[in-house]
């Protein structure tokens, strides 16, 4: 299991598929409500003038030498919900963040939040 605090070490290391290759630099790590754990990245990927941040779960992320690896391919983290590098994510945006990678989506039983920005 990855500690809240070694992942924030982490940021602007690449985050790279499965198979190693990039696919963007951590940016930001989102903890579950729930257990205070490590539970999502945020990706800074695209150009210099077009920068987005995608989503990508750390449940079984595994941390190397000057990166982090992500079981899930390039395509699909890249095609995964985004926002704008200055927004913050809305609560009604977090279940869809779920459904792309096929997770189940848990709020709190009075609706609270999932994730939080560790």
């Amino acid at each position: 299991m990855i500690e809240v605090g070694d992942i924030r070490e982490w940021r602007t290391h690449d985050v790279v598929d499965a198979t190693g290759h990039r696919i963007g630099s951590l940016e930001a790590v989102y903890v579950d409500t729930r257990t205070d754990q490590p539970a999502m990245a945020t990706v800074l990927i695209g150009l210099p003038s077009r920068r987005r941040l995608v989503f990508v779960p750390l449940a079984e992320a595994v941390v190397g030498p000057e990166y982090v690896r992500v079981p899930y391919t390039k395509s699909l983290v890249k095609s995964a919900p985004s926002m704008g590098t200055d927004d913050v994510l809305a609560a009604e945006d977090e279940k869809a963040i779920f459904d792309h990678y096929e997770l189940t989506y848990q709020p709190g039983t009075d609706g609270e939040r999932q994730l939080a920005r560790g």
